[in-house]
This record gives structure tokens, sequence and C-alpha cells, in this order.
């Protein structure tokens, strides 16, 4: 009986054993198969990325040398020569990305570079010994030649020579060391807090308000008469509405009539309506004082300069001093000493201080942006003052535990500045609450412990802003924007088709857009980098391409059923109208359709009562010196939006190939920014690309900072991987 009972222990236990053992098999085979397909998901990624940027870059040559009146360019003129640019395109995105990702992993620059800079430097070191070697060589004949009195004479003049040569260097090498040890001082000092970077900023920009006094274009001019007719109407004044032959502030956009109300109202969602209250109430106020808007537009500016200073100090300050780490350490002083050893925060380096000063004082995208009254630069200053405080919330979230509640809380004045940049965002662009929507969502989703702090700051602005301005359209106090607006690919591809491939739209599409455009008119106003002519926006000279007088909201929802077969009867075409409206985000080659100068020197400002006498000269010189640089090949590149779009893609891919997940959603409004961008109605817009150039020294100084901290792979759950299923798991998951 014993022996038995022995046996069937003994057999129990193996079998127990033979499980836990196909169990840990199964494990390891489940870890190895899931890193292979992240592995294959990464690869495809990266090789989209890269193919997208060298086609766009390919094609470039292609859309840019077209002309409209002769020849319009297309995929079908693809040579050899663009298969070259494809090719070295693709090769160089794909060393830099896979560069991005080696340094990520590995907190180093590939073997590679390193060797390949000894052999750049043996080759210079060659020629520099052979020419060392053939100057000596002539020096030693001549001296042969010259007499012993000669040889004196030299000996004591080239000691004169080499005393005074000393002198010099002495000199110069302690100026230098002198302007070095200030030039650190500065940088330390201007960075060390909120306010030494707000002085810095506002200082080292105020020299634009001062010469240039406001940058402005069409949209705030729309903007202020929109708010004088309706303050016409308030007073009583009689004027015109909706005829054949009245035109009205919002037929310059224009506005479709279904959308207004039959009661007059002159007071528009064009450029949001939060900002047309407050750019003509502010000029009403200028006018009834002086006579003249120039005032409150200086105003505004200035108004506007503070803002930018103060968020770009904000953000600067987060992201250079993280200040919320000092607190955390304040709070944990009871703690060890080791763990306190432990957690000393990662000091920035000088040289991203540097970096950052250097792009905000002297990049003409930011100062040309700190007074240009439209609502892109706002919107991107308010957006970089958000995009702060999510870094703070994110780094704050990612070191909450069970034992550090009070630590992961965030102060009221950070919930406060969130609340604000929010409603900053929501009244300066429209599109500001998609972004929002779907940020939030992501973060309710990945980051559920601080569901209320979103809900309040984030969610419930965006519900209130946008469901009263959805109250003012529906009780008809103010005019809905045009939804034409947002159809900007749909309207290049319509208009190309109608304008190269007229024959291929069927009887049925004709009919169907008939009411909604006038096609020969779409053809002739068609360019390829532009869908404003269009959508006929202009003043009473334009040509009638969109129908927006007699266009109903029934017409309107079969537009998309008309394009669709359109597009599928003319696909090259179509093709070619998306490619030519939006290749030059991705073409680091393509020159800005609006540069930053754009604004500095309008047809509005030499139109404007005096703004237009202070210094003139100035202002014109200024904005040819930045088209000239933009110009330029390469050297260009640093003040072109298109370059910081392209960077941030490649470091956004290595990111989610690192698995840096929480940074990556963070970074995940960037991304919908470039979606916003494809859909706007012109090509390498220079102010939709202004939030990520802003943003782009910060995203930059996170991946450094990740890549330090080995952010990803010391995490949480690939030490516990480590710990369960032993190092060939973890390997597998978190280190490839």
């Amino acid at each position: 009986m014993n022996s038995a009972r022995n046996a069937r222990s003994t057999n129990n236990a193996r079998s127990t054993r033979s499980e836990s053992c196909e169990s840990a098999k199964t494990t390891t085979n489940a870890v190895k198969l899931h890193g292979k397909c992240s592995r294959i998901a990464c690869a495809a990624l990266s090789t989209i990325l890269c193919f997208i940027l060298a086609l766009c870059t390919s094609l470039g040559p292609i859309f840019r040398n077209q002309d409209i009146k002769v020849h319009l360019g297309s995929i079908t003129d693809f040579s050899w020569i663009n298969a070259l640019i494809f090719i070295a395109a693709l090769a160089i995105y794909a060393i830099i990305l896979w560069t991005i990702v080696y340094y990520g992993k590995h907190s180093a620059f590939p073997k590679q570079y390193s060797r390949f800079g000894a052999w750049i430097k043996s080759i210079f070191r060659k020629k520099h010994k052979n020419n060392a070697e053939k100057t000596n060589k002539k020096t030693v004949e001549k001296t042969d030649e010259k007499t012993d009195e000669t040889k004196s004479e030299n000996t004591a003049n080239r000691k004169i020579k080499k005393h005074r040569a000393s002198a010099i260097c002495r000199l110069i090498r302690n100026i230098s060391k002198r302007f070095y040890n200030a030039a650190l001082w500065f940088i330390k000092h201007s960075t060390r807090n909120r306010r030494n970077l707000f002085l810095t900023f506002f200082l080292g920009w105020l020299w634009a308000p001062v010469t240039l006094l406001a940058a402005y274009g069409a949209d705030i001019c729309s903007q202020i008469r929109e708010y004088s007719w309706a303050w016409n109407q308030v007073t009583g004044l009689n004027q015109p509405y909706i005829g054949f032959f009245s035109f009205v502030p919002m037929d310059i956009y224009p506005t479709a009539h279904y959308l207004w109300p039959s009661k007059p109202t002159y007071l528009t969602d064009q450029h949001n309506i939060v900002l047309t209250v407050i750019y003509g109430a502010t000029t009403a106020v200028s006018r009834y004082f002086t006579d003249s808007n120039d005032a409150g537009i200086i105003l505004l500016a200035f108004t506007q300069f503070v803002f930018a200073a103060w968020c770009v100090a904000a953000s600067a300050n987060r992201f250079l001093n993280r200040p919320w780490l000092k607190i955390a350490q304040a709070q944990q002083s009871q703690q060890s000493q080791q763990s306190q050893q432990s957690q000393q925060p990662q000091q920035t380096p000088m040289f991203a201080r540097f970096a950052v000063l250097l792009m905000f004082l002297l990049s003409p995208l930011v100062v040309c942006s700190t007074i240009a009254l439209t609502k892109s630069p706002l919107f991107a200053f308010a957006f970089l003052w958000w995009f702060g405080i999510n870094y703070e919330l994110s780094s704050e979230y990612s070191n909450t535990s069970k034992t550090t509640q009070n630590y992961t809380k965030p102060n009221w004045h950070t919930v406060l500045e969130l609340l604000i940049s929010v409603c900053v965002m929501l009244i300066a662009a429209k599109y500001a609450w998609y972004i929002l929507l779907i940020q939030c969502v992501l973060l309710l989703i990945f980051m559920r412990k601080r569901w209320r702090l979103w809900i309040c700051t984030i969610l419930l602005p965006t519900i209130i802003i946008h469901g009263s301005l959805l109250l003012l359209i529906s009780s008809g106090a103010i005019i809905n924007g045009d939804p034409i607006e947002s159809r900007g690919v749909q309207l290049q591809q319509i208009a190309r088709i109608a304008k190269l491939d007229p024959h291929s739209i069927p009887k049925s599409a004709k009919r169907i857009i008939a009411p909604i455009f006038n096609l020969d008119q779409t053809a002739e106003a068609y360019k390829p980098y532009d869908a404003d002519p269009v959508k006929s926006s202009g003043l009473q000279s334009k040509k009638v391409s969109y129908r927006w007088r007699y266009v109903s909201r029934e017409n309107i929802s079969k537009l998309n059923t008309a394009w669709w077969q359109m597009v599928t009867h003319s696909p090259l075409v179509a093709t070619d109208a998306f490619l030519a409206k939006s290749y030059g985000y991705f073409d680091i080659f393509d020159r800005p359709y609006v540069g930053p100068e754009y604004y500095i020197d309008t047809d509005n400002i030499r139109n404007s009562d005096w703004i237009r006498y202070w210094n003139p000269q100035f202002r014109t010189d200024f904005a040819d010196f930045i088209s000239t640089w933009s110009d330029i090949p390469v050297i260009g590149w640093p003040i072109h939006g298109n370059t910081f779009v392209i960077a941030t893609l490649l470091i956004g891919v290595a990111e989610i190939i690192l698995r840096r997940w929480r940074t990556v959603l963070w970074h995940m409004p960037l991304a919908l920014l470039i979606g916003v961008m494809i859909l706007a109605p012109a090509n390498n817009f220079e102010r939709h690309m202004l939030p990520i150039a802003f943003a782009f020294c910060f995203v930059v100084l996170t991946f450094w900072r990740d890549t330090s901290t080995r952010t990803r792979y010391n995490s949480k759950e690939c030490l516990e991987l480590k710990a369960q299923d032993g190092r060939e798991a973890y390997t597998a998951v978190c280190a490839k």
C-alpha cells in the first residue's frame, strides 16, 4: 500500500512538473510570437514613413517647376532622375530613422559613425603630413644656401614674432574664456526659473513690436468689418443683407446663403466668434478715440506678444527645470538618504538650454508670430503652453505608486493653467475641439487615475465652449462657418478633373454638382497649391466658382457622391491633385507657400492709416531678408516648418518602435495636427505648422531624456516580465 501511494505521489509530482514546463514553454512561445509581430509592425511602419517622405521629395521637382498655363505636373512625368531622388531620399531617411532608434536603445550613436569619422580624419592627417614634409624640404634647401649671419638674424626675428604671436594668442584665449564663462552664466541664470525665462523672451523679442508695431493680413480686417456691420445693426443703421446686388462681409469668405438666418446678422464663426468680438470691440474703441483702427491693432499685437512670452516661458521652464521634481523631493524628505539619492532628477545639459534660447529668440517663425494677428499663431502659443502642462502631468503620472498619492496630485496652479490653455485653444481655432476631444478620450483610457482632472479641465470646457457656439448658431445670433472650408482635398480634386479631364465626369455627377459649382469657372480658378480660388474666396471682383448664393443644404449633402464618382472615373488626376496640394509638408526642399514674413509687409499694412509710416523701409528689408534666407537651399531649412514636421515624424515613429507608450500618448496631438495640415486649403502653409515647430526642441529633449533614463527598458512591466519569464522573454519584448 505504501509503495503504491509513493508511486502515485511521484507520478503526480512529475505531472505537475511537466505541466509547469509546458506552461512555461507556451508563455515563452507567446512572448516570442508577440516580439516577432511587433518587429514586423515596426518595420512596416518605418517603411511606410520613409516611403512617403521619399515619394514627396522625389515628386517635389515635378510640382515645383510646373507652369499652370502650359502644363500641370503629374506623377506620369516621373523620370529616372526622380527615381534616383527617390532612392537617395529613401536611403537617407532610413539611415536617419535607424540612427534615432539605435541611439534610443543604446544611448550612443552607432560605431559605424565613429569609424567613418576616424577614416575621414586619417585622410586629412595624411594630406597634412605630406604637405608638411614638402614644406620642410623646401625650407631645408633654402636654409642651406644662407650664411651664418642671416641665420642669426632670422632666429632673432623669429623669437620676436613668436613672442608677439604668443601674446596675441593669450589675449584671444583670455577673452574667449571670459566670453564663454559669461555665456554660461547667462544661459544658466536666464533659464533658471519661469520669471527669468519670461524676462529673457520678453526683452529678447521686444525689438519686434517696437520696430514693426504689428503684423496682420486680411483676416483681422474681415473680423473688424464683421463687428462694425454688427454694431451698425445694433445702432439701427439700415444695411443690405441677402440680395443679388448686395455684397456684405460674409460674401468675401464666402459663406453660403443657406446658412444665413432669416433675421439679419453679420457676425460669423468663420474666424471664431470670440476672437472676432475681441478684435472688433478693441478696434471700435480705438476708432472712437483716435478715428483709426491702428491703435487697437497695436494694442492687440502687444497683448499677444506678452501672452507668447508667457506661454514659451512656462513650457520652457517645465521641460528644462521640471519644477515638480523639487516639490516631490521636499515631500519625500522623511525617506532614507539612499532613496533620495536614487531619485535625484537628471540635470538638463547646458547645450539643450542654449538650443532652446537660440530657437525661440532668433527664429523668424517665432519672432514674427509674436505680433502676427491671425488665429494660427495664437493657437500655436496656447498649444505650446498646453503641451508643457501635459508633459508635467504625464511625468508625475509615470511615477505614481500606492505609497505616493500626495506626490502625484497636481498643483492648483497647474490645473488652472491647463484650464486656461484649453480655453484659449478653443477660442483661437475651430479644429482645436477635435484635437482636445480625441486626446481626452485617450487620456481617459490610458491614464484613468486622473479621470476627474481630464473631465473637468479638457472635456467640460470643450463641451461648454463648443456647445455655446452651437447654441448661438441655432438661435440665429451668429452665422455658422461654411463646411466647404474643410473640403480642401475634395475641392482640388474636383477642380483638377474639371480642368484636365472634363470628359470623364459622369452625367450624374455633373447633375449633382451643377447647383454647387460652375465647373468652367472651377477649372479656370484651379491652382495646385491653394484651394481658396476654387471656393470663391475674395472680394467682389472674384470668379464665381462656388455658387454660394444659390447652393442649398441638400445640394451640399450630395457633394460626396458626386466627388466619389469623379474620382473613380479619373483616379490619376485625382491622385495628382491630392499630391500637388499636400506634398510640400513632407518635402524638405519645398519652400513654404506663405512664409513667416508674409504678415510683416502685407497690402493691408501698406494701406493702413499710420502704421505704414512707422519704419516702412525696415519692415520691407526685414521681410526681404527672411524671404532671401528662406530661398537658400539647406541654410533655409531651419526656418521652414516642414523641416520640423519631418523631424517630428521620424522621432515619433522611433518612439513607437522603442515602445515609449506614455511619451507617444502625450505626443499624439502632434500627429493630429499633421492631419489638420493635410486637410487645410493650401499646400505647405507655414502657419499650420507653427505648433509642431514650437514644440520640436522639447520633443528632442524628451527623447534624449527618455533615452538617458531608459524609461521603456526599466519600466515596471519589463522588470516584472524579466522576473517571471526569464531573460529570454525580457529580451524578446523589451530590449529589441
